[in-house]
């Protein structure tokens, strides 16, 4: 909801629980009031006096004189107009400089919202309102939007701005940030999800400082390095109760996610593109719309911060989920590598029928002279040499057994040795005649160009003609470095990595209209693009190269403090064929149903006890699939706080609780109370492995498990009502 008080220019924006308003001084400044639980009388934020060395505005009455920026909480922050904080907006000017100061001149009420061009943006619904801020800048004579969507139930609030060039000159942007927020506090603490290459999104919790904390990647995607989640918490705030300010930024390349602590305790939070890999030249006449950052509060701890984001992503996010039954996969990559043909993969599928595993999804080595990592990426046809009788032939073979079929796809990479490049080496990234530095033997193609994206659209259009594929994994293996692009003019190549990732969500969007019914799961090394906008096309993301579970624990715990486990692909694997014990397999499956099951082995080469084993695994996941995908996540134990990690998914309507408990480190034995928060008080539920009845005050009260003298014990119980 959204009301307007035109006496006082006050705009009120409320969700279900949390409430935001912001008002404007003397029809000039957008100062921010209050941001926090939803109450009759909000405590706002009051003016602040000037003091030494503040610019001052005259025509502005403050406490003791005039009004400073540098001072106050300001709604959208601009780069030299008397506030020396970090700016959410920068311009360069035609005559150079680089003052930018926009003042109101109106705002407008909708409902519903507007979409952005060419970009991934939350879906709006019929109880969706949209509020814009109208400003301008005098001198520039460019305008400016701001917009702000809520979504009322599942409290959150998206923010991006439009930039209009209604002048006669060309101007720069040099800083674009999608959502700014002033806090009139710094007892704050800021969670961050850094990490690397298979050990993506560890939990970092830190106070914060007087000064400039931030998280950015540079790498052309979100990367495993950083992720743009941000959270800003009470100092005390734990799963259950505390203040939770929770940010997240819809796009997959280079971000900024800053926090600036200033003089005054007051706290800055920012996230957008930043400055040091963005810059867009605004020529008259044109606009300019930046991604859309996403913002969320509770006073009921970071799970319900957690919660919100998972209702928002699964609600307005995702591609629509039209399967009662997320296929479980078999991956055919660390079973044989690039050492793939159409008679070995057939008796993967017969492995596949025989566990029931619904799908077989066939990785790297499939096309081109692919037998290693070396070559024909970009070459996208079917190597005759493996499959004697054609792609699509092979396909309708695996299906025949009544299993779905997927393929893997690298669609932005080239090798230099590939025809691809050999025909074209002005296709891939660089800067210039500077030498063009590889990585795992790849180069970038230029999404900027259209002419790429034509080739990759033919090229595939082509390959896939006829044949029935049900899921492509694609993935993104190296980042971007020596970026530059020969279709656009010097003064545009700073352009690049944001012209990019335009091209990267045409492809994706091309392929969802192409093949609508066809599952898409990203990956990039692993989890290096794990972000809301490739949630926007992808039904799952998987979630690491590394599936060992003890570091998936942390991979996955820390990936559920912003995001759905429905997004997450979690595979068993069975390096070194460790799965041969029956407690480490069962083990491996109880991690990998925190997300999204799958499997990643020589299926055909297990015991006949394995494949027994992991038939029984499927089944069971079956049983309770939904309430991973649909459920409400509590985390009880954190692997970062404690030996062990415990948490459960319980159902909208509280009549389904699926319970885990992992343990990887030897600890000694120890009595542990879990407690189920979100059961029925006066329901009886029913364990369904055991039978055995339970009071729902008794689940709340807590069931007490004990934890075991050695490594990787688990435990899953999987309560109904009667």
């Amino acid at each position: 909801m959204i009301t307007i008080d035109k006496a006082t220019k006050t705009f009120t924006l409320q969700t279900r629980n949390s409430c935001y308003i912001m008002q404007v001084l003397n029809d000039r400044y957008l100062v921010h009031k209050y941001y926090g639980k939803k109450t009759k009388k909000p405590q706002v934020a009051e003016l602040q006096s000037p003091r030494g060395f503040d610019p001052i505005e005259s025509t502005i009455t403050g406490p003791r004189g005039g009004f400073s920026p540098d001072c106050n909480l300001l709604e959208f922050p601009f780069f030299d107009n008397g506030d020396f904080r970090t700016s959410a907006l920068k311009l360069r000017n035609a005559d150079g400089n680089c003052s930018t100061s926009f003042i109101y001149y109106g705002h407008k009420r909708m409902h519903g919202r507007r979409d952005i061009p060419g970009i991934p943006c939350a879906a709006a619904d019929k109880k969706t309102t949209t509020l814009r801020i109208d400003m301008q800048d005098e001198y520039s004579k460019c305008l400016l939007h701001l917009y702000y969507t809520v979504f009322p139930k599942e409290n959150v609030i998206t923010r991006y701005f439009v930039l209009e060039n209604k002048g006669s000159e060309s101007v720069k942007i040099e800083k674009a940030m999608s959502l700014a927020l002033d806090m009139p506090s710094a007892d704050y603490d800021i969670i961050t999800l850094p990490g690397y290459h298979c050990k993506e999104r560890q939990i970092q919790r830190r106070p914060l400082f007087i000064g400039n904390q931030s998280v950015m990647s540079r790498r052309g995607a979100s990367s495993h390095h950083y992720n743009p989640f941000v959270c800003i918490c009470g100092k005390k705030t734990n799963e259950l109760k505390g203040d939770a300010y929770g940010f997240n930024f819809v796009w997959s390349g280079n971000f900024l996610s800053e926090v600036e602590v200033d003089q005054y305790n007051h706290t800055r939070v920012q996230l957008g593109l930043g400055e040091e890999n963005f810059s867009w030249l605004l020529e008259k006449g044109q606009s300019f719309t930046s991604p859309e950052a996403v913002m969320t509060f509770t006073n009921k701890g970071l799970g319900q911060m957690s919660r919100n984001f998972h209702d928002f992503i699964r609600n307005r996010i995702m591609p629509r989920d039209t399967m009662e039954h997320r296929p479980v996969v078999l991956n055919t990559w660390e079973a044989s590598y690039f050492d793939i043909d159409e008679d070995k993969l057939l008796t993967f599928a017969d492995s596949c029928k025989e566990t029931g595993i619904d799908m077989l999804v066939m990785d790297d080595g499939w096309f081109g002279a692919r037998d290693n990592d070396n070559a024909a990426l970009g070459d996208w046809t079917v190597s005759k040499k493996k499959f004697k009788n054609g792609l699509g032939a092979f396909v309708d073979a695996v299906k025949s057994r009544g299993i779905q079929f997927g393929i893997w796809i690298e669609p932005e990479m080239v090798n230099p040795d590939s025809d691809l490049y050999r025909a074209h080496p002005d296709w891939a990234l660089h800067a210039g005649n500077r030498p063009r530095l590889e990585s795992r033997n790849q180069l970038v193609l230029d999404m900027c160009n259209p002419e790429v994206l034509d080739y990759l659209k033919k090229s595939f259009s082509e390959t896939f003609k006829g044949v029935a594929i049900d899921y492509i994994k694609w993935d993104m293996n190296r980042h971007m470095c020596g970026v530059g692009s020969p279709v656009l003019p010097p003064e545009r190549q700073d352009e690049v990595p944001f012209r990019y990732m335009l091209g990267v969500y045409d492809l994706y969007r091309w392929f969802r209209e192409t093949y609508p019914n066809v599952m898409i799961e990203n990956c990039s090394g692993g989890g290096g693009r794990y972000d809301i906008a490739m949630m926007k096309y992808c039904t799952q993301i998987w979630t690491s190269d590394n599936t060992r579970p003890e570091p998936r624990e942390y991979i996955q715990c820390g990936s559920t403090l912003a995001y759905p486990a429905c997004m997450m692909s979690c595979h068993v694997s069975n390096p070194d064929r460790i799965c041969e014990d029956p407690r480490e397999l069962n083990f491996r499956f109880r991690v990998a149903t925190n997300g999204m099951l799958g499997y990643e082995m020589d299926m055909p080469g297990t015991t006949d006890a394995v494949r027994e084993t992991i038939a029984k695994q499927i089944a069971e996941y079956k049983t309770y699939e939904h309430l991973i995908k649909k459920g409400d996540l509590y985390r009880l134990f954190s692997p970062f706080d404690t030996p062990y990690y415990a948490y459960y998914f319980i159902s909208k309507d509280h009549r389904e609780i699926l319970f885990t408990f992992l343990q990887c480190h030897s600890t000694a034995p120890k009595h542990l109370v879990c407690k189920l928060h979100g059961a029925i008080k006066d329901k009886v539920y029913i364990e369904q492995k055991t039978g055995k009845a339970y009071a729902g005050g008794q689940l709340i009260q807590g069931i007490e498990i004990m934890s075991a003298q050695g490594e990787n014990s688990a435990m899953t119980l999987y309560f109904k009502t009667k």
